[in-house]
């Protein structure tokens, strides 16, 4: 039987279209597919923290120190505290209905803390104060309830300034809860 060269080249064609083998052997259907390794990721550098903006040299244009008044009354008369929810009061006004007597009081640095002195600073005036210690985390100073500081506190506009020794400054709101306060003991 003759074959023919069409017929040759033909067959010699499909004889050449073998198919590769595999570079990696295919793994048993009875082991589980091999574990990715994740690329490797770069975690970006942390963004360093931005120092805080310089305070300006006019006091009534510094942030308020974070926290709110809350009044309240018990059995000695009333009291307006100053701080956040939840945490120890940073300043306090007590009316004392006992003594008639004002106790304007911040919270120390310590346990318990020392005498220090209190200044404080509204738009209206200035005062430094002889602090005592409470017996507790507190230094306190006794105010007649119509001393002018106490005023110069709640009509502020806007803010007052407590200032200690080795404490931070106090940027304090000037709310109604002080002005009461002093009602309640006049």
């Amino acid at each position: 039987m003759r074959r023919s060269p069409t017929l040759v080249i033909v067959l010699l064609l499909l004889a050449s279209c073998t198919s590769v083998p595999p570079l990696v052997p295919a793994a048993p259907a009875s082991l589980p597919p091999p574990a990715r390794i994740p690329a490797p990721t770069s975690s970006p550098m942390p963004s360093p923290t931005p120092a805080p903006a310089p305070l300006s040299a006019d006091w009534r244009d510094w942030p308020l120190t974070p926290g709110n008044w809350d009044y309240r009354q018990d059995a000695r008369g009333s009291i307006a505290l100053f701080g956040r929810a939840g945490a120890d009061a940073e300043l306090t006004l007590r009316c004392d209905l006992a003594r008639r007597m004002l106790y304007l009081s911040r919270r120390g640095a310590g346990e318990p803390a020392a005498a220090m002195t209190i200044v404080v600073r509204t738009t209206e005036a200035q005062r430094t104060l002889a602090g005592q210690p409470t017996g507790g985390a507190y230094v306190a100073v006794a105010l007649a309830p119509n001393d002018a500081v106490v005023d110069a506190m709640g009509f502020s506009r806007g803010r007052f300034l407590v200032e200690s020794p080795s404490l931070p400054t106090l940027v304090v709101p000037a709310w109604a809860e002080i002005l009461r306060v002093a009602e309640d003991c006049r």
